[in-house]
């Protein structure tokens, strides 16, 4: 995972490959100002599975702005801080 932050918001960004699709991704923000994400390609069974806890520092987002896209195999999500 990539991590980019501006003043405004932070950028994460997740290359899956190509076969990944939004359906195969579950982003869920939690307590503590942390996002869970689990991309799952169901019918594969090597490098198909993959999961990450993104823990932001303290009051310093807002997840109830978290926005995700993907495309071409890359997630993407925004998070206004």
């Amino acid at each position: 995972v990539l991590v980019r932050s501006t003043p405004s918001r932070y950028t994460l960004t997740v290359d899956l490959g190509p076969e990944f699709q939004s359906e195969m991704v579950t982003i869920a923000a939690k307590k503590g100002d942390r996002l869970d994400i689990v991309a799952d390609l169901w019918y594969l069974e090597v490098d198909c599975h993959h999961e990450w806890r993104i823990q932001f520092p303290k009051s310093d987002v807002d997840l109830t702005s978290a926005k995700a896209t993907i495309g071409t195999g890359q997630l993407c999500i925004h998070v206004k801080r």
